[in-house]
Order: C-alpha cells, then structure tokens, then sequence
C-alpha cells in the first residue's frame, strides 16, 4: 500500500530528497559553487568578493575573546565539520570497512602513499630550496567528492571494485593529508592548551571504553573543549575535529539478534491491537510501540554510524561549497605561469598518475599483490587519471602553507594550478574510463 502524498511532498520534498541522495550531486554542487568563486575573482566586482570573507566575527567570555576573519572561521571552524566527518569515515573503514582487511586494503594503501609521495617530490624538483617550498603538500591529496563524482557519472561501465578501489584510496589520501598537517603544517605550539585538548580526548576515550554513547555529551566536549583547545594550542582545529571523530563509539548498544528479536516482537503486538481498525491514525498504543521501534532502532544504529550519515548532506551541501566559495575565488592569468603553478599542476596530474597507476601496476606485475576482480590496468589508469582532482584538500592545505604577508601571490598560484590540474585530470579520467570495456 503506497503512502498518500501531498502536494509539498509531490512536488518539493521527493525532487530535492532524490536530487540529494544522487551519488553525482553533491560533487556538481560543489563544482557550482567553484565556478561561481572563480567568476567572480575575475569579475570587476572581484575585490568586493574578497573583502566579504575579510569580515572579522568574534566570540567573547568576558575578557576572552576569539575574533577571526569569515575566512578564518571557514577554514578552521566550518572545516573542522568536514574533518570530523572525515574521521568518521576513516574510522568505520578501519574497523569495518575495505582497510579493515589487510590483504583488501594492502593495495589502495600502496597507491594512496605512492600517490602522495611523487606528488611531493615533482612539487619538489620545481620548488625546492625557495621560498616557495613549503607548499610541497599542497599536491599530495586527492578530493573524493569530484573524483567519485566523475566515476558514477559514468554508470555501470565502471565495475563496483573499482569504486571500492577509489574509496578506499581517497580514505587513506585523507589520512595521509592529516598526517601532513598535523606534523609539518603546525604554526607555534602553545604546550598549556595541547595539553588541555589531549586531556578531554583521553577522557572521551575513556567514555567510550566504558559504554557512554550519550552523542550530544560527545559533542559538546569534542567541539567546546578539543576542538577550541587546539585551535588555542597553535595545532590546526581541524586535527582535533578528526580525532574526536576517533572517539566515537562504533559499537551499538543492542547486537543484531536482540534487535532482530525485539522489532518482530513489536511487529506482533502491533498488528495485534484491532487489525480490523481501517482509521487513519494509530491508536495510543500503537504510537506507543513506535516510539519503542524508533528508540531500538536508534539503539541498533552505532553513534559514530548516526552521526556520519546525519552529518553528510550538511557536508557536501553546505560546508564544501561555503569553502569553495571562499577559496576558489582564483584570479585566472597565464601570462605569468609560475614555478608554484608549474609544480603544483605537475604534481597532481604527473605525480598521482605514477604514483597511483605506475606504482600499483608494478606491484601487480611483480605479483606482490593480485589484481582486483573486475579492474584492468586501463581503468587503473583512468582512476591514476580521477586521483589528480585535487581540489578541496589542497585548495585547504594552500591556505596553511604560505604566509601570504610575506609572499601574497603563492596562494593564488598554487590554486590556478590545482583548477588546470584538476580540470585536464578529470576530463582526461573520464574519457579513459568512459572508452574501457565492461
């Protein structure tokens, strides 16, 4: 029997739950909200975008005060969402996920680090030993959204391994790329508030070891305490937004034989009360069973497996294109192509192709690793190809690489190279993998 609908849901809820729930959208968003950033950047109207994100907001407890930039608020705040979820992410892989297996995560581990390394060291050969050195990470990462967004546009004519293959590649890209920040991208530590954040993390750890679940304490002491002690400390806040997501309980409080149990034993009763009744509302009774089938399925359901699926549409449609939008906005010019753009478009759309395709096909030839059912060295090679997207995360680790007081021209040179890279490297994906056989 179907459900009735209105018209609200006809013609409004159901188009925008479908568009949402589209594996594509939230990368054509995101692209949107780019392409909107860049025409303005190139627009008259370009350094009254810029000065929007220049606008300082502040937080005050009676003498202290936190007052930073729109921008700043974006990159260290709004982020530290996207990180968090990340985390999440990352954790449900290792613990229950395509990395939780060795022999499955032993070859996206070999490509995420081999596409990380020669990124790096192209970036290097390029600019190293000048000012501009420090941005050798920028290269190093890969954005899931755009490059997973480019494969299922493709439909079936890529295989669901390759996909898995692509996942799991990016997880451990993104860890990676939090590794980098944490150890290399760190201004002045500030040891007081280290500590402090690395106190209430133990503490949520051991909350969890002891079977708290309560998500909204898990929030609070992740948010208001990690996240703000880092942020104090000199350690970028979106490190703490990833290790409170570690955090997290992953277990559920009931197992699956209890809630198959339970929700059976509800069913019964609630086909019970007067199965006769043809009324449109539920009795008292029947409400009442369904708040129990709601709170056992919550119940059922991991916080962090909660909060990752709760999480990820204000993500992908609200957090990423706010950053894009902030961050995009590159003044496009190539009368004067720099060493930063030169290193930077070469080491995403070189270096992650050798890294990626160069360095898993020789382990397959070596027979070190086999080859997963359903992927041939073509489709590795459009996936070496969809890894050079490095939009979000190295778009996020330019901003923490140059001191744009001493050097102000580094960011946007870096970001041009990113889009060139981006752009030719998912095109070029796209039509390797469009052309390869089923």
């Amino acid at each position: 029997m179907q459900p009735t609908l209105t018209p609200i849901d006809k013609y409004l809820v159901n188009p925008v739950n479908q568009f949402i729930s589209k594996s594509t959208t939230s990368g054509m968003v995101l692209f949107v909200a780019a392409v909107i950033a860049i025409f303005f950047a190139n627009s008259p109207w370009a350094e009254t975008y810029q000065n929007i994100w220049q606008h300082k907001i502040g937080i005050s407890f009676g003498d202290l005060e936190l007052k930073m930039s729109l921008h700043h608020w974006i990159n260290d705040g709004l982020m530290a969402i996207f990180f968090f979820v990340v985390g999440l992410e990352l954790k449900r892989e290792l613990t229950n996920g395509e990395l939780a297996s060795p022999k499955k995560a032993a070859l996206p581990i070999i490509a995420a680090i081999g596409g990380m390394i020669f990124p790096a060291l192209i970036y290097t050969f390029f600019n190293g030993g000048s000012d501009a050195a420090h941005g050798w990470g920028i290269p190093m990462a890969t954005d899931i959204a755009f490059a997973l967004g480019v494969m299922y546009l493709l439909g079936d004519k890529v295989p669901v391994s390759l996909k898995v293959f692509l996942t799991a590649l990016a997880i451990v890209d993104d860890l990676g790329a939090v590794l980098v920040i944490a150890l290399f991208y760190t201004s002045q530590l500030n040891l007081i508030y280290l500590s402090i954040g690395i106190t209430l993390f133990i503490v949520l750890l051991i909350c969890n070891k002891l079977g708290f679940k309560n998500t909204i304490f898990y929030a609070v002491i992740g948010i208001g305490g990690i996240w703000l002690a880092f942020l104090l400390s000199g350690v970028h806040a979106t490190i703490a937004a990833v290790l409170a997501a570690f955090a997290i309980p992953a277990n559920a409080k009931v197992n699956e034989s209890y809630f198959s149990f339970k929700m059976n034993d509800l069913k019964n009763r609630f086909f019970a009360i007067d199965p006769k009744d043809k009324q449109p509302n539920l009795k008292a009774e029947q409400i009442h069973i369904v708040e129990e089938m709601r709170t056992l399925t919550k119940n059922a359901l991991p916080p962090s497996h909660r909060l990752e699926h709760g999480m990820h549409s204000f993500v992908a449609f609200v957090v990423m294109p706010v950053f894009a939008l902030c961050n995009a906005a590159i003044p496009i010019s190539f009368s004067e192509i720099s060493n930063v753009t030169i290193g930077v478009a070469l080491g995403l759309l070189l270096g992650k192709v050798i890294g990626v395709f160069g360095l898993t096909a020789l382990i397959i030839k070596l027979k070190l690793i086999s080859k997963p059912n359903g992927i041939t060295m073509r489709n590795l090679l459009g996936v070496g190809f969809l890894a050079s997207i490095g939009f979000t995360m190295s778009l996020f680790v330019t901003e923490l690489a140059f001191d744009v007081n001493i050097h102000p021209e580094f960011p946007s040179e870096a970001k041009l190279g990113i889009i060139v890279a981006s752009l030719i490297g998912g095109f070029i994906g796209f039509f390797i993998l469009n052309h390869s056989k089923k």
